[in-house]
């Protein structure tokens, strides 16, 4: 970033910055008679500087989520809720059709002690389990990182390979192509089978159909949302016995029919919630 990026940078924050200061001075002036309501900070995307998060635009991430920095994420992937991908002093690349579960953080790191560079690359169609840790390691295509599980700098896990929910993968580790890893530190326990490679590659097209369902919830206006609450409390499913009691007749609702493909900027019609 040159010298007129850094100034225009900074006269963008003080602006920002303007909102709330004046909000500090008004509760001042009020003395105990002022309320205080403490704005939250938090951006789904936010840049570092000229490091600008790139997210391809038929992914979801998920508003309480983090992407921060040089951070790519590819097509039909999905970042979950509370998880964070901080690129800040390197990149991280997820390739596509990959779900990154919930409260899972990736972090990359600038160099280690041998001095190489180390970016957290995350191939296409993988599956990291929901608490992972992924710090500037390299997990390649249709791969499956368990819930827990930590890879730590220079791990590299091979074309259908599985870290067991929970595993420590220390620095420099190559997990190969089939295998299953886990422990504390990590070791290698046994082959995949083939039911459990198809399992892999499932699994990231399972998350992928249920990422486009919480898209399409999360798109959805207020307006919208309050429609449903009445619908659903119209055609609320009693028991007969009582509502015979009441001598209330319901009508039948609808069944739900869902969709194969929900696009994100599309909410299922009103005839079709039950």
């Amino acid at each position: 970033m040159g010298t007129l990026g850094r100034a225009i940078y900074s006269v963008g924050f003080w602006i920002r910055e303007t909102g709330q200061a004046l909000d500090r001075l008004g509760c001042r002036l009020q003395g105990n008679y002022y309320f205080q309501e403490q704005l939250s900070r938090h951006r789904t995307l936010m840049n570092v500087f000229d490091k600008v998060p790139n997210v391809h635009k038929d992914a979801f991430v998920a508003p309480s989520a983090s992407v921060i920095g040089d951070v790519q994420v590819g097509q039909g992937s999905s970042i979950w809720y509370g998880c964070v991908l901080r690129g800040d002093v390197n990149s991280i690349h997820v390739g596509s059709g990959t779900n990154i579960q919930d409260n899972s953080l990736v972090h990359v790191a600038k160099s280690n002690l041998t001095g190489k560079v180390l970016p957290t690359i995350i191939g296409d169609n993988v599956t990291v389990g929901h608490n992972a840790v992924l710090h500037g390691c390299t997990v390649e295509d249709e791969t499956f990182v368990g819930m827990g599980s930590v890879l730590l700098d220079g791990v590299v896990v091979e074309k259908h390979g599985m870290v067991a929910a929970g595993a420590l993968v220390r620095q420099n580790t190559r997990i190969p192509c089939g295998e299953v890893w886990g422990g504390n530190p990590a070791k290698f326990l046994r082959k995949l089978t083939d039911e459990e490679i198809a399992f892999i590659s499932q699994s990231a097209t399972n998350y992928a159909n249920l990422a486009q369902v919480h898209a399409a919830e999360n798109a959805k206006s207020f307006d919208e949302i309050e429609f449903e609450k009445v619908l659903r409390k119209k055609f609320a499913r009693r028991d007969e016995e009582y509502d015979s009691m009441l001598g209330v007749v319901r009508e039948v609702p609808q069944e739900l029919i869902l969709p194969d493909n929900i696009l994100p900027n599309k909410s299922p019609k009103p005839s079709q919630i039950g």
